[in-house]
């Protein structure tokens, strides 16, 4: 009889360090816009500011996947909180000394970037060999459950404490990351099922990485939709954060408002095994989209931020059940070599909507009205919506990995492309 996740130590040990520097990343994350246009009072900059984390993860992800499979994953994810929690560190300074300027800002976000690329490919590369099979679904949403309640507490923490003191939000985000570090010591990571090979071209690595996600279509399909979906909905964020404050929404509102995304996060997480089970793979994923189209233009009618909270909340429900669909499925399909660089292929897929989705919103919010940047955003999801409903890959989506193909190693599989 296989133990639950609650006795399963080594999860447990993954999941709260991350829940705690998930708290500290969330509330440095509300604060972090609110601290730039202190500065500069430009929506533009603002956005680009926000776009450089996601920037620095589309260029750095590919690499950072294939080391990631070539590393010891314990001392990467124990490496990159450290760091962060060093970065954060010296950005309280420079705050304290008042010499936080907007590119000494960008410097520290993109080393936090840096860090999440890597750490990001590490924790899914080691969570199919801390938890069976049969309870990775469960893993993968209690996972997103920990986002949503980082989301939760952490941004409604960051709002008020950007109202105590600008560098607080900051502070915070230190401790969190040291105490993640602390944490993380406490992981014991049994064997890889297929210990990493000689270390050869880096760019190879890389290339059988990329292979490996575009020979398989439901994965192709998957990133693709969620490029320009995320474009949109990164756009939508930086679009009603701005238009919460020019609407005289107090930044402790603000941050209730993000938290409430958390709240839906949660709710959803907490359905998602259950809804996972009952629903189609294609309905999971596609109900988030409709779900996402029919409300995304009503914050056009919304001044109040806890109304536009609880529309959030509304955005978030059903994204765990769609997350828990498409991971569980990346996971058991991707050899345990490989999983890194599938990893860091679809961050750096997703990291183009990141980089580029915060610098379109503030660029709409320059050159149109609050409402009519709402409603492009609106229509640019409603149009992706459209084409993952005709999406013939998409309505094919499997249930299980073992549908489309058997579990074989990356060696296997290489032998059957390169001559």
């Amino acid at each position: 009889m296989i133990a639950p996740l609650s006795h399963n130590r080594n999860y447990q040990a993954l999941w709260g360090s991350q829940a705690l520097s998930a708290f500290g990343i969330n509330a440095s994350t509300i604060a972090l816009p609110l601290l730039v246009l202190a500065v500069t009072g430009s929506p533009a900059t603002t956005g680009l500011v926000l776009g450089t984390s996601a920037a620095v993860q589309l260029l750095v992800g590919l690499p950072a996947g294939a080391l990631v499979d070539r590393w010891n994953h314990k001392k990467v994810m124990l490496c990159c909180e450290a760091v962060q929690a060093i970065a954060a560190a010296s950005l309280v300074v420079a705050l304290l000394w008042g010499v936080a300027s907007v590119a000494y800002i960008v410097v520290v976000v993109a080393v936090m970037g840096v860090c999440t690329a890597l750490f990001e490919p590490a924790e899914d590369a080691c969570l199919p060999n801390l938890v069976p099979d049969e309870q990775l679904s469960t893993a993968v949403a209690m996972n997103s459950a920990r986002g949503f309640l980082a989301q939760l507490s952490g941004t409604a923490a960051g709002g008020f404490l950007f109202a105590v003191g600008r560098f607080v939000p900051f502070a915070v985000d230190v401790l969190t990351h040291t105490m993640a570090f602390f944490f993380l010591t406490f992981l014991r990571m049994p064997p890889r099922k297929v210990r990493p090979g000689p270390e050869g071209h880096l760019g190879h690595e890389i290339a059988a990485g990329l292979r490996w996600v575009w020979r398989h279509r439901p994965v192709r399909a998957i990133g693709l939709l969620a490029v320009a979906l995320n474009l949109f909905l990164a756009a939508y964020f930086i679009v009603i954060i701005v238009v919460a404050q020019a609407r005289g929404v107090p930044s402790g509102e603000i941050g209730i408002m993000g938290a409430m995304l958390g709240v839906g996060g949660i709710l959803g997480a907490l359905s998602a095994p259950y809804l996972h089970r009952r629903m189609s793979p294609y309905l999971s994923i596609i109900a988030v989209f409709w779900a996402l189209t029919a409300l995304t233009p009503l914050a056009v009618f919304i001044s109040n931020g806890y109304l536009m909270g609880a529309l959030f909340a509304g955005m978030a429900f059903l994204v765990p059940t769609a997350n828990t669909t498409i991971e569980t499925y990346q996971l058991l399909l991707t050899p345990d070599e490989l999983r890194g660089r599938m990893s860091g292929v679809i961050g750096m897929v997703t990291g183009i909507a990141g980089a580029v989705g915060p610098a379109l919103g503030g660029l709409l919010m320059e050159v149109v009205s609050a409402n009519y940047a709402i409603l492009l955003c609106a229509a640019g999801i409603g149009a992706v919506t459209l084409l993952g409903t005709v999406n013939p890959t998409l309505r094919k989506f499997p249930r299980h990995a073992a549908a489309v193909v058997p579990l074989r190693t990356a060696r296997e599989q290489e032998q059957q492309v390169e001559p």
